[in-house]
């Protein structure tokens, strides 16, 4: 029988349902129609919110006169920045103005006010009759450029995190990370490569726009129905950047059609909520794909310098990496990932990485699986690749000679556990794609990546109906198929079928703080807590049963959706199956419920390696994805369809990042391609069918091994792109996206014999 305390460390056992591949649970509900996602809310009165967005880079707001939408028939409420509090600086100041422009506009599409109104169409008319006078300012978009003295000055006054600088600067944080002495490590190298790689801000792709419904109520209470990852984060936010009390918002998360990470941070929420609060009526706002693509954050642009020395034999000696990250209009993007990120998978034991975070005229970026080491990870790769040239060393071969492996210590101060990189080096070096033959035109690259995982605050509810029958409530929002892995692991404690099972996600009243479905922690944070829970609720099943036959708890057993006594010194009893127990709750002691609160830790980090066959045509500089293959270690598969989801949908968004997505920007720093017709992602046609390998080499500190998949297999996927297309052109291309026109450019400037065919 189990006691109180839990232990989450890893006991290989015989599996009945982990491993598994079940339908899922609201499957059904999707493909019919059922879901409720971020717009299907609607409630008696709601009205219709807009935004009015500036059409300016960068422009002082000299004045905003709202009297004639005001005075339209229709419009219930007008809000601009002065109804929102006044909260100072800081970052709870940042996200406030990131959503309602104050003083100044700071990007194209930033919000400037909104309305509320009783149809759709009423509230656009109004936008138009908002009158706002701009002072237009000069601009700056890349984030070199911005770092530069001289540059436009977004926030005047500021001064950088981690610099002593006495002026006006662009810079939000400088950042430094050191391992080693890399100047001995370069002078014991027999190879040093020095390169500088671009890459550009894309978005997250997700299908659903951002929408919600606000209401707020007479007595001061706010409810909020909103497609998001971060419900507890929402409210916090919220009470924050509002001056409410915690206890009035409640957060009720939408299904989500696409995430991402994208959906980490609100945009028009709080405006839903001032503008309901003046209209005393609920109201609803829905992005269009424009706004999504102008006023919401993408994934940071990076310039990374990357050096790395090695010996003959294949040995790193040392590395050094600088990085200059774009991060929009305010900062907080993540620095510390991509300064620590972009080399601990290899065990080089002296490394020196430094960077920038750069304010410029964009939206403030937002986290998209891994966030900021994927653009990193491509200049690295980058680098590698041509010391195998340079050494002659297979690809593949050189990764395995300075793989990390269990006891290496990397430059954020981990010390690896038992980890699969090894093994996933070693599962490509055996895939029949490897060896395959290539034609003419036709290169193949590899490229490996990793990510952190994460852990974090987690609370969940297991709740036992009278008929044995579970319910599962879960904080964290699912963002990738994690409700059937919570009924998977469930259904494994108990020892019953997972269709007996059913989980929902739970809105902020329901339970305590839930960190955001992010950082690849869902399933590993989550599942902690769930078994917790479950085994919880088993050791009340067994002391139920114990008393029922008048024994000691201690003397009887669970497996299988039975009590049963521990051995024949106990007593000859029939066993007891869990809707038994359940049955009779009420007689002895009431409901069988097992809640967890936890802040977990030791999720494993993730090792993943691709490998893209492809082909460049040398008329036209366009590239054809003929073979992909991604081999990564989950740990373990809870459900294995799930896990090849995300390898799968990784790599189809780094095919986009790598060869098409990137924001197109006028010289008045206006988007000129915010629809999906002009941002070009990957569709079904400009794609071949990608393999997947699931390694398991499992995660020594969950029950059943499980590491985080959903950011580690877009990590090397523009890495390996990149090194193909040098394969298969005779130079490496350096910048994303290498669309056509940029391969074609590059082959010309390079005298290329494909160009001249």
């Amino acid at each position: 029988m189990p006691d109180d305390s839990f232990d989450q460390r890893y006991t290989p056992k015989e599996l009945r349902f982990v491993g598994t591949t079940p339908i899922k649970q609201d499957g059904t509900d999707k493909v019919t129609g059922r879901a409720v996602f971020g717009a299907d809310t609607h409630l008696p009165g709601m009205l219709i919110g807009k935004t009015l967005r500036s059409p300016h880079a960068h422009a002082k707001i000299i004045s905003i006169d709202t009297t004639k939408a005001e005075a339209l028939k229709g419009v219930k409420a007008v809000c601009t920045s002065a109804d929102f509090p006044d909260i100072g600086s800081g970052m709870f100041a940042d996200i406030s103005a990131t959503c309602m422009a104050r003083s100044k506009a700071l990007f194209d599409g930033h919000a400037v006010a909104a309305v509320a109104a009783t149809s759709e169409e009423i509230a656009k008319q109004a936008l138009k009759l908002i009158d706002v006078t701009y002072e237009v300012l000069p601009h700056v978009l890349d984030a070199k450029e911005a770092a530069a003295e001289g540059a436009p000055i977004l926030h005047p006054g500021r001064r950088p995190k981690g610099m002593e600088i006495d002026r006006d600067t662009n810079i939000s944080e400088r950042g430094e990370w050191k391992m080693g002495d890399v100047e001995a490590g370069f002078a014991d190298a027999d190879f040093v490569v020095e390169e500088e790689f671009v890459t550009q801000p894309m978005h997250q792709g997700y299908i659903e726009p951002q929408a919600c419904v606000a209401s707020y109520t007479e007595d001061g209470q706010v409810e909020l129905w909103t497609c998001t990852q971060s419900p507890w984060v929402f409210r916090l936010r919220m009470s924050e950047i509002l001056k409410m009390e915690v206890s009035r918002i409640k957060v009720t998360p939408s299904e989500l059609g696409g995430a991402f990470g994208g959906k980490t941070s609100f945009y028009s929420d709080p405006l839903a909520v001032v503008l309901s609060r003046k209209a005393q009526r609920p109201v609803k706002i829905v992005l269009t794909r424009g706004e999504v693509l102008r006023s919401t954050g993408p994934v940071s642009g990076i310039h990374t310098r990357v050096k790395m020395g090695m010996t003959k034999d294949g040995k790193f000696t040392a590395a050094e990496g600088e990085v200059y990250m774009q991060c929009g209009a305010f900062g907080g993007a993540g620095l510390v990932n991509a300064l620590t990120g972009m080399l601990c998978r290899y065990s080089t034991p002296n490394v020196y990485t430094h960077g920038f975070e750069v304010v410029s005229n964009r939206p403030k970026v937002n986290a998209f699986r891994a966030p900021n080491v994927p653009q990193t990870c491509f200049a690295v790769e980058g680098v590698i690749d041509t010391l195998s040239k340079q050494s002659g060393i297979d690809p593949l071969e050189l990764r395995l000679k300075n793989a990390a492996t269990e006891g290496f210590k990397n430059l954020h101060g981990e010390t690896f556990g038992p980890i699969g990189f090894v093994e996933v080096i070693k599962a490509a070096q055996n895939h029949p794609q490897y060896s395959a033959p290539l034609g003419p035109n036709q290169g193949r690259g590899v490229a490996s990546g990793f990510w952190f995982n994460r852990g974090g605050e987690t609370t969940a509810s297991v709740n036992l109906s009278s008929d044995g029958t579970v319910n599962v409530m879960l904080g964290t929002p699912d963002v990738a198929g994690s409700r059937i892995s919570m009924s998977l692991m469930v259904a494994e404690e108990l020892g019953i079928e997972p269709e007996r099972i059913r989980t929902k996600l739970a809105d902020t009243s329901a339970l305590g703080y839930n960190h955001s479905s992010a950082g690849s922690r869902v399933t590993f944070s989550s599942g902690l807590a769930v078994i917790e829970c479950t085994r919880k609720c088993i050791k009340t099943v067994c002391d139920r049963a114990a008393a029922t036959w008048g024994i000691e708890p201690d003397s009887v057993t669970y497996a299988d959706g039975f009590v049963r006594p521990a051995g024949s010194n106990a007593g000859e009893f029939e066993p007891l199956s869990l809707a038994d127990v359940c049955g009779s709750a009420a007689k002895q002691g009431g409901a069988i419920a097992g809640h967890a609160e936890i802040v977990a830790k030791g999720a494993g980090p993730g090792f993943a390696i691709h490998i893209c066959d492809l082909e460049v045509d040398p008329r036209t500089g366009f590239t054809k994805i003929l073979a992909y293959t991604v081999i990564e270690d989950c740990g373990k598969a809870i459900h294995p369809h799930q896990v090849e989801g995300q390898y799968q949908g990784a790599a189809v968004q780094g095919i986009g990042w790598a060869l098409n997505e990137e924001y197109i920007y006028n010289d008045k720093g206006q988007m000129e391609n915010p629809s999906f017709l002009d941002y070009r992602m990957p569709v079904a046609s400009d794609l071949p069918m990608i393999d997947t390998v699931i390694i398991e080499v499992p995660n020594p500190n969950h029950p059943y091994g499980v590491r985080g998949v959903g950011e580690v297999p877009l990590t090397p996927t523009m890495g390996a792109i990149g090194n193909a297309i040098g394969n298969a052109i005779g130079i490496r291309p350096k910048s994303l996206p290498m669309s056509p026109p940029k391969l074609l450019k590059l082959m010309e400037e390079n005298a290329l014999p494909a160009a001249a065919e």
